[in-house]
């Protein structure tokens, strides 16, 4: 069904494009820190906290900003940002040049632009695809970025492993150029005619209405919730992840792409039956579901101990944990939010959600850091595994888990109960 939508056909393939590259920096860039740099667990915690920190400053002016520009402009340009600020990072290593302070202040400037990019694309969706396809197209987004993921995870430790790791940082600057090339072929605009009508409103008032069209539905309140509590601890677990694996575990760098991207693979999985699985027990337990899945794999991650068979089937079976959880909730986080909030408050309602999601993740990333430092890498995954689980029971514990299908629109301009 997707495929007649030709727009969106546009869309998916950018962020595919854009995907595959970033899938490979994932890796390069904390291995630049770790290996290139030689990173301290607490610099770690501030790469993680400076990449996200934008979400947590321009996260609510960024809905309002996003509303009053035409989708497609937004993300023809945010690409094309990235494409300069990622570039930069293997010039000023073949030059003798980097220090931690350019990774700073790249990653800094790449959120900028990703906080953008993902508000504008969530938000142009529903502009590109009917409600009743919603599920489906997210699913088929989270399939793409879990595919592109596992391959590019696997390539970046071989590209790290054969070129190092700076140049291939090269490679997700380049996909940025094509990305951006795709996305500017979209023949719709992204416009919508209501923004434009409200461009006099104060800033104020419009950041008000996007935190009122999410805290008024107290299913979305919910799921922001847990995401909320979940995002903080699942990036607190993150910024220590890789040193984990190096310092505590011992692995080659050719071993730690190889386990992201059984992560990546375990997500493919989550993604192919994400709609099904959500048709099948509703969008309430799969959202708990997958939420509780994730939880788990960073408890599992702390028990291993080491480079043995054992340990390594070990931190499989956490990867495969990592990779199915974040695929099925992440759908149906999204799916709600779009198929609930109106078209014109959509924007708004992103840039809400990934001021407190994300922003919080900016926050749990300085944690890690500090955590990491303080009582240690592995200690540090068992404390996110439990904050993560707290997370999960406070969406059990909401109306979620009897939620099967997908509430009716709010009327714009009127909060719901619902």
């Amino acid at each position: 069904m997707l495929a007649r939508h030709r727009n969106f056909r546009k869309l998916f393939l950018g962020n595919s494009i854009s995907l595959l590259g970033s899938s490979v920096t994932t890796v390069a860039l904390p291995l630049t820190a770790v290996v290139y740099l030689h990173a301290t667990p607490a610099d770690m915690g501030l790469l993680g906290a400076m990449a996200l920190l934008p979400h947590l400053v321009l996260g609510l002016p960024a809905g309002v900003w996003a509303d009053r520009v035409p989708y497609r402009r937004i993300l023809t340009m945010t690409d094309m940002a990235q494409t300069l600020v990622l570039g930069s990072v293997p010039i000023l290593a073949a030059c003798g040049l980097l220090r931690m302070w350019h990774l700073y202040a790249v990653v800094m400037l790449a959120g900028v632009a990703n906080l953008f990019e993902t508000i504008a694309a969530q938000s142009f969706t529903p502009l590109l695809v009917p409600r009743e396809e919603l599920l489906p197209a997210n699913s088929a987004l989270m399939l793409s970025n879990a595919t592109v993921n596992t391959t590019g995870s696997a390539l970046g430790g071989l590209m790290v492993s054969v070129l190092s790791a700076p140049p291939a940082v090269a490679v997700d600057a380049f996909s940025f150029l094509i990305s951006g090339l795709c996305k500017a072929s979209i023949r719709h605009s992204g416009r919508i005619a209501d923004s434009v009508a409200r461009r006099d409103l104060s800033l104020r008032t419009d950041i008000l209405e996007g935190l009122r069209a999410v805290f008024s539905h107290r299913i979305l309140r919910a799921v922001l919730l847990a995401a909320t509590i979940g995002a903080f601890a699942g990036q607190l677990q993150a910024v220590v992840l890789v040193m984990f694996f190096i310092r505590d575990l011992h692995l080659s760098s050719g071993l730690v792409g190889t386990a992201i991207a059984v992560s990546g693979a375990a997500g493919i999985l989550g993604a192919t039956m994400a709609t099904w699985f959500t048709r099948r027990v509703g969008s309430g337990r799969a959202f708990i579901s997958g939420v509780l899945l994730a939880s788990c794999g960073g408890l599992v991650v702390a028990a291993a101990v080491g480079p043995s068979p054992m340990s390594l089937s070990i931190l499989l079976l956490a990867q495969v944990l990592r990779g199915i959880g974040p695929s099925i909730y992440g759908v149906n986080q999204q799916t709600l939010r779009q198929a609930v909030i109106a078209p014109p408050l959509l924007s708004r309602a992103n840039a809400t959600w990934r001021f407190l999601v994300f922003g919080g993740q900016s926050l749990g990333a300085l944690a890690g850091g500090m955590s990491g430092s303080m009582l240690g890498l592995r200690a540090t995954l068992i404390a996110s595994g439990c904050m993560m689980l707290f997370g999960a029971s406070t969406a059990i514990a909401s109306p979620l888990r009897s939620l099967r299908e997908l509430p009716a629109r709010q009327v714009l301009g009127e909060g719901s109960t619902a």
